[in-house]
C-alpha cells in the first residue's frame, strides 16, 4: 500500500489518463501556426451519403441548400468533394485533373460557384498512390506529386484539402489499408502539409488517417484537424465504438487544432431522433469538426425537419465554437446500468455536461454534480428536453430516450463540495443534499461560522467541540453514505454560513501487491510507464485472476479508482463489432462489479514504449460487497467466458477510498 501523501485526494470523480505522452498543454511538439480552424470546421462534405460517385448537380443544390435552409448563419461553411471526383490518370504534365462526366464545368468553375454563395470549398486527396476507392477505376493520389497538387488546389480556389491514407504503405505493396504499417504515415502528411503552406494560400488541412500511429501525438503539428478513430458506420454501435477510443485523446483539441471523430450521420435516416442527438451533442462538445454527411438537397432528396433542427441547433453549436476551445471529457460510466457522463468547461464559467444513456430504452437518468466537479448551478439549461431550472444542487434527473442524451449547460457554478445555506431550525442548521462519493467514516467537514466573542459549543451527531472566541471554521471528521441524498445537521446558538465536505483519503494498492492467480501473469513494464507502479498485472482472464486483501474500518459501497492499461483498438473490426473496450470485474468478498473500461493509450500503437499498452488510464467506479476489517479482494474478468472479452484490460492498481 501507499501512503497517502503519494496521491492527490478526489473530492470528486475524475477520469483521467495518465501517461508519458502528457497532454496538449504540454510543449510537446511544435504547433501548426497557420491561423485557420481557430474553432472547429464546419460544413457538409459529400461521401457519408454519395459515396465515391459526387457530380456537379450534387454539390450545386448541397451547397445551394447550405444557404436556404439557414445552415450558413449557424456556421456551417466549408463544402468538400470526397472521392470520385477526379480520373484514373493524371495529364500528359502529370496534373490531377477533374471527371469531365461528372464535372462537365470544371473544379474551377465549381469553386467559383461554391464562393459566390460566401461558402468554402473543399477538396480531396489521398497521401498514397491512389485515392480511397471501391468498385471504380483507381484514381490517382498525391503520393510523389504533393507540391504539384498543393498548387494545382491553391489554383482552383480550394479553401480546405481532406486528405485520407489509402494505397500508401510501399513496404507491403500499397494495399487499400494497412492498420499496422512498418513506418508512421507522419512523414506523407508533413510533405502535404509543407507543399500547402508554400502556395500561401490559407488552406484548412484535414488529417485522415483513421487513428493510426496515435496521430494525436504529431499531427498537431501539420494539420488543423486529425481523424482519431476508424470510419462511422450507418450503426448506433459506431458511436459508443468512436466515444472509447476518443477518451484518452481530449487534452489534444485545441484553436486550430482539433480530434476529428468523422462525418455526420445526422440526417441520413439510419439512427433515430434521440439517437441522432447524441451523435451532435458528443461531437459538438468534444470539440470535433462539424461536418455535415446528409444529403440536404437533391433530385431525390430533402433533409427531414427533426434532422435539420438538430444540426441547426444554435445552443450545441455554440458549444463546439466555445471561445475557450476545451474538449469535454469522459467523467464516469455505469457499466450495468448503462450510462456515463461527458463534461467540459465554457466560456463565461459555464460548464456543458452531456448524460448519455447507453441502453435502448427510455428512462429517467440523474447526474450527480460532484461527478464533474460542482455541487450548485444557480442557472440550467436542458437542451433536448427544452427546459430551464435555477438553483439546482447535487443532483439532477430527466427524462431520456432510447440511446439519447440528457444535454445540460450550466451557469453561475459552485465548486463541489460547497454547501451554503442551510435550513434553520432554531438552534439547528441543517445541511442537505450534501454528495458522498463513497461510504466511509472518514470524511472530512469544514463548518463556517461567523466571528463571536465568546466561547460556543456545537455538536454534531453524538460529538461536541468546543469552539473558541474569534474561530471561523472548525474542522471535524463526519461519515457519509454512497449517496446524493446524505444529511448533516449542526447544534449550534450561532448559525453555520456554509460547509465544505472533503472526501476521506485514498489508499493505492499497487499491482505489486497482488497475487497473481492461474494464467495471470506480473508484468514489468518500461521505464516511466505502468504509471505509478512501473508494473502491471495481464493475462487476466476466466483463468486469471489477482488478489489482495484489504481492510476497511466500515462496511458499505467503497469508491474505487481503477488504474489501468488498455490500448485494444479495434481498426480491423470497427467495421463489425469493435468497442475499444476491455471488459474487467472487482470482486469484494464473492460481489462482482463489472466494468467496461475504454481506451487508455496516448501514444503510439505501432511504433511506441509498451505500443500503448503500458499507458495508465483511471476508471472509476462505486463497488459493493465491503465490510468493516478484512475484505477479499479479487481483479479478474469475471464471465469473460460467456459473452465479454475473454481478456480484461491489464491491472495496474487501484486507489480505494476507505
Amino acid at each position: 500500500m501507499y501512503p497517502i501523501s503519494t496521491f492527490k485526494q478526489k473530492a470528486l470523480l475524475v477520469c483521467s489518463i495518465l501517461s508519458s505522452a502528457g497532454s496538449a498543454t504540454d510543449p510537446l511538439h511544435t504547433r501548426l501556426d497557420n491561423g485557420l480552424a481557430l474553432t472547429p470546421p464546419l460544413g457538409w462534405n459529400s461521401y457519408n451519403h454519395y459515396s465515391c460517385s459526387p457530380n456537379e448537380s450534387i454539390i450545386h443544390s448541397n451547397a445551394q441548400a447550405l444557404v436556404d435552409l439557414g445552415l450558413q448563419a449557424r456556421g456551417y461553411h466549408f463544402v468538400t468533394v470526397d472521392c470520385g471526383w477526379t480520373l484514373p490518370n493524371r495529364t500528359e504534365s502529370g496534373l490531377l485533373t477533374w471527371n469531365p462526366a461528372r464535372f462537365p464545368n470544371g473544379f474551377p468553375a465549381l469553386g467559383q460557384f461554391i464562393h459566390s454563395l460566401g461558402l468554402g470549398f473543399g477538396v480531396y486527396s489521398d497521401a498514397g498512390i491512389q485515392m480511397c476507392m471501391t468498385g471504380e477505376p483507381a484514381q490517382g493520389g498525391s503520393l510523389f506529386h504533393e507540391q504539384q497538387d498543393a498548387e494545382t488546389f491553391a489554383s482552383w480556389g480550394a479553401d480546405l484539402l481532406k486528405y485520407d491514407d489509402c494505397f500508401s504503405e510501399a513496404a507491403t505493396g500499397y494495399p487499400d489499408t494497412d492498420y499496422s504499417p512498418v513506418v508512421s504515415p507522419a512523414p506523407r502528411y508533413k510533405n502535404m502539409s509543407s507543399a500547402i503552406l508554400s502556395t500561401n494560400r490559407p488552406i484548412v488541412f484535414q488529417i485522415c488517417d483513421w487513428g493510426v500511429d496515435f496521430p494525436s501525438a504529431w499531427a498537431p503539428q501539420l494539420g488543423n484537424s486529425w481523424r482519431v478513430t476508424n470510419d462511422i458506420i450507418p450503426a448506433w454501435r459506431t458511436i459508443p465504438r468512436i466515444l472509447n477510443q476518443v477518451v484518452p485523446q481530449t487534452s489534444f483539441a485545441g484553436p486550430g487544432q482539433w480530434l476529428d471523430l468523422d462525418m455526420l450521420e445526422v440526417g441520413n435516416d439510419v439512427f433515430t431522433t434521440p439517437e441522432e442527438q447524441t451523435h451532435f451533442s458528443l461531437w459538438a462538445i468534444i470539440k470535433s469538426p462539424l461536418v455535415v454527411g446528409a444529403a440536404l438537397k437533391d433530385s431525390l432528396t430533402s433533409i427531414k425537419t427533426a434532422s435539420l433542427d438538430i444540426l441547426m441547433n444554435q445552443d450545441v453549436i455554440g458549444y463546439n465554437q466555445d471561445s475557450l476551445g476545451v474538449a469535454a471529457s469522459f467523467r464516469r460510466r455505469w457499466t450495468a446500468e448503462g450510462y456515463e457522463v461527458w463534461a467540459g468547461p465554457l466560456s463565461g464559467g459555464r460548464t456543458v455536461v452531456a448524460v448519455v444513456n447507453l441502453n435502448n430504452v427510455a428512462r429517467q437518468l440523474t447526474v450527480d454534480l460532484p461527478d464533474v466537479g460542482l455541487q450548485h448551478a444557480g442557472s440550467l439549461k436542458d437542451i433536448w428536453n427544452g427546459m430551464t431550472a435555477s438553483n439546482i444542487t447535487t443532483s439532477y434527473t430527466a427524462q431520456v430516450g432510447a440511446h439519447g442524451t440528457i444535454l445540460l449547460e450550466l451557469g453561475n457554478v459552485t465548486a463541489a463540495g460547497e454547501y451554503m445555506n442551510p435550513q434553520i431550525s432554531g438552534n439547528r442548521a441543517i445541511f442537505t443534499q450534501i454528495y458522498g462519493l463513497t461510504s466511509s467514516l472518514n470524511y472530512t467537514a469544514k463548518i463556517a461560522l461567523p466571528t463571536t466573542s465568546d466561547p460556543f459549543s456545537l455538536s454534531v451527531g453524538t460529538s461536541t467541540y468546543t469552539v473558541s472566541a474569534g474561530i471561523t471554521a472548525l474542522d471535524i471528521p463526519i461519515s457519509l453514505n454512497a449517496t446524493q441524498n446524505n444529511t448533516l445537521t449542526v447544534v449550534s446558538p450561532v448559525s453555520p454560513t456554509s460547509l465544505w465536505v472533503s472526501a476521506p483519503p485514498v489508499t493505492f494498492y499497487p499491482s505489486t501487491a497482488f497475487t497473481a492467480i492461474g494464467d495471470a501473469i506480473h508484468i514489468t513494464c518500461h521505464t516511466n510507464l505502468c504509471i505509478p507502479v512501473g508494473s502491471k498485472i495481464g493475462d487476466l482472464s476466466p483463468t486469471g485472476s489477482a488478489s489482495l486483501s484489504i481492510t476497511s474500518t466500515s462496511s458499505g459501497a467503497k469508491f474505487v479508482d481503477v488504474y489501468f492499461a488498455n490500448n485494444d483498438i479495434a481498426l480491423a473490426t470497427s467495421w463489425e463489432y469493435g468497442t475499444n473496450t476491455r471488459n474487467l470485474t472487482i470482486a469484494v468478498n464473492d460481489v462482482v462489479t463489472r466494468i467496461e473500461v475504454p481506451l487508455s493509450g496516448k501514444s503510439s500503437e505501432l511504433f511506441s514504449p509498451g505500443k500503448g499498452w503500458e499507458d495508465t488510464g483511471i476508471f472509476g467506479v462505486l463497488v459493493d460487497g465491503w465490510k468493516a476489517g478484512s475484505n477479499a479482494v479479487v481483479v479478474g474478468n469475471h464471465g469473460g467466458a460467456g459473452g465479454y472479452q475473454t481478456y480484461a484490460a491489464d491491472f495496474v492498481g487501484m486507489g480505494v477510498y476507505l
